[in-house]
């Protein structure tokens, strides 16, 4: 029995809510992100994408192609605030639901079809979704969930497309194989130094060649190009969280030196997000005092992998928490409700320049070790 994924993406999303926000602005050239000169393009909407605008482009270049644009600097808890709403909606009415990203879900529809037409089951969710938000959305269907997602694709803006089966090679063999999900600027450099340009002529290509040509990512390539490559949907309620804790050798009521800890768990923990890819929109603050009396205190937050929000976050959690008189012996911080994505930089006050702050340390401790950079206030902590 073929699976029945469907793949749902919010079109353009930072703009749509945009849209919402201020209705003046639809269908003109719109760009989310700093209008600044160090300024980065985060989101656009179609009309802007007509004059060769696109997302991580710089600013200066998009303001060149399409003078007339107008620059939005964006506002990331509204945007959350509705990549969650999304997410409720779907979570509500459907039996296995992956988040993929802020914009972006799966939803795993596999022996579903016995109860509902699992297109028209689609449809209906996409209109449930827009009247109850009014964000437009697209949305594919098919056998695996890179064939959904190259659906979706095909079928933006605010489309719907299902490639069933029998119908894989003959969707797949003319596209380019830039539309190959996760297909690297290194591969595809590769592939059309070669001559191969479509999905149909990568697909003509053994396996055996392909792993000989790119090593293990050889065999994924092969099985995307036929249409063949399947991953499981991963329940968005069991997604992991990352998290830390202290035991401290003395019990203590030392609270500059615990937000001193606090922070040093924070930036380590933040650390494993952009490492990882990922964004965060929960935090948790967790206290045990001598007595071994647990307390936690928790936040949703608008999606993030910065240092700086979360630090204040968790300080301003573990002030709640604590009663600021009794002995405590263990602190811990968590982060949860992840979801794959980059920061948006240009969507904080003066965010860009900590993000680049932050890769910069990145960069250092990927070479000499997570501990290799600490921020000043941390340094020689000990308890």
């Amino acid at each position: 029995m073929d699976k029945q994924i469907i793949h749902i993406d919010q079109d353009a999303f930072f703009v749509s809510v945009e849209l919402l926000k201020d209705p003046s602005l639809v269908g003109k050239p719109v760009i989310v992100g700093g209008s600044s000169g160090r300024g980065v393009v985060t989101s656009c909407s179609y009309e802007a994408r007509k004059y060769g605008v696109h997302s991580a482009m710089p600013s200066r270049l998009a303001a060149r192609l399409c003078p007339h644009a107008i620059f939005v600097r964006g506002n990331m808890e509204d945007y959350s605030k509705y990549s969650h709403m999304v997410t409720d909606i779907l979570r509500e009415r459907v039996p296995v639901l992956e988040k993929a990203s802020i914009d972006e879900h799966y939803i795993d529809m596999t022996g579903m079809d016995r109860f509902h037409n699992t297109m028209r089951f689609a449809q209906e969710l996409r209109q449930t979704v827009t009247k109850e938000t009014g964000l437009p959305l697209s949305f594919g269907l098919s056998c695996n969930k890179t064939l959904a997602k190259m659906a979706t694709n095909e079928s933006k803006p605010n489309g719907e497309l299902e490639v069933k089966r029998a119908d894989v090679p003959a969707f797949l063999q003319p596209l380019s194989i830039k539309k190959i999900p996760g297909l690297g600027k290194s591969a595809f450099s590769k592939l059309t130094e070669r001559g191969v340009f479509t999905i149909g002529q990568l697909a003509q290509i053994s396996r055996d060649e392909l792993n000989d040509f790119f090593g293990v990512v050889g065999t994924e390539l092969w099985k995307k190009a036929n249409g063949v490559y399947d991953s499981p949907v991963s329940s968005y309620r069991e997604r992991k969280s990352i998290g830390t804790q202290s035991t401290f050798h003395t019990d203590t009521i030392d609270t500059e030196r615990i937000k001193q800890l606090l922070t040093s768990m924070v930036t380590e923990l933040t650390y494993q997000l952009r490492s990882q890819k990922k964004l965060t929109s929960c935090i948790t603050v967790t206290i045990r005092y001598s007595n071994f009396e647990t307390h936690t205190q928790q936040i949703k937050i608008p999606y993030t992998s910065l240092d700086s929000l979360l630090i204040t976050r968790a300080k301003e959690l573990f002030d709640k928490a604590y009663d600021h008189k009794t002995l405590l012996r263990l602190v811990g911080v968590r982060l949860s409700d992840l979801v794959s994505g980059h920061e948006q930089i240009g969507l904080y006050s003066a965010s860009e320049e900590r993000y680049n702050l932050y890769q910069a340390m990145d960069k250092i401790r990927n070479r000499f070790g997570e501990k290799s950079v600490k921020l000043a206030s941390t340094i020689g902590l000990r308890f």
